[in-house]
């Protein structure tokens, strides 16, 4: 992170997804975690699917030594995609908070024009660490709590260049941040987390791609407060060519 110093923007978004695609990112993001959520289709039959996500916050370092790290939507696209995996939608990104072994409250700084600079994510990511080393007996488990996430949402097709962001849920389960396209897409602040959920699910234990369950009309509204989200792939590689470019 020094190294980075105070670049921004695209230029320190390149720098991190360098080095996490280099293999420089804590072993236990790579333990993925079941999330199964469950609904009742339309034969009135019991249906679950079942995600299997990232413990935590995409970070850079090793398991000692690590920073959460915040990207602009293309970046995070890309890097999802080089790497197997999609951005949760705002369903799953509740699931993962009331499923989660380690929750911590929201733990906002001054939102000033500094919010956006690595001395801001460095400083936010140290309150995580004292917050999450009292409830966390492991990096292994679920935590959740300590950031807003990147989301996919229908939102992104109707007001393409946007990022789209959700969460930061308080202790009574109702997030500091609704759903929200204000900002364009390359644009991170401290508060923003990545969370990665494989492209693998398992529909009553049946391998099914995540991207076929988000496009089908019963099965989606499991995973989706919008309905279906037509052709999440080409979505998320509208957005990581703008990091390509």
């Amino acid at each position: 992170m020094p190294k980075i110093g105070e670049a921004a923007g695209p230029s320190r978004d390149r720098a991190i997804v360098k080095e996490i695609l280099k293999g420089n990112f804590p072993s236990f993001i790579k333990d993925l975690v079941p999330l199964t959520l469950t609904g009742i289709g339309s034969t009135g039959k019991k249906i679950s699917v079942t995600l299997c996500v990232t413990p935590e916050y995409l970070a850079v370092g090793n398991d000692r030594d690590f920073i959460r790290v915040p990207l602009g939507l293309p970046a995070a696209a890309h890097l999802a995609m080089e790497m197997g995996y999609v951005l949760p939608t705002t369903k799953i990104v509740d699931a993962i908070y009331q499923q989660a072994a380690a929750r911590v409250s929201p733990s906002p700084m001054n939102p000033t024009s500094q919010m956006t600079t690595t001395s801001y994510f460095v400083d936010h990511n140290r309150t995580i660490e004292k917050q999450l080393s009292e409830v966390r007996g492991s990096m292994h488990v679920l935590s959740a709590g300590h950031k807003k996430d990147l989301v996919l949402s229908n939102r992104l097709k109707s007001k393409p260049g946007s990022v789209a962001i959700y969460g930061w849920h308080r202790k009574n389960g109702k997030p500091i941040q609704p759903l929200s396209t204000v900002h364009g897409a390359e644009y991170a602040d401290y508060s923003h987390g990545v969370r990665l959920i494989s492209k693998m699910a398992y529909v009553d234990g049946r391998p099914v791609l995540l991207s076929e369950i988000m496009r089908d009309r019963e099965l989606s509204q499991l995973i989706s407060n919008e309905g279906p989200i037509e052709d999440i792939v080409a979505l998320m590689q509208s957005y990581a060519r703008i990091a390509a470019n």
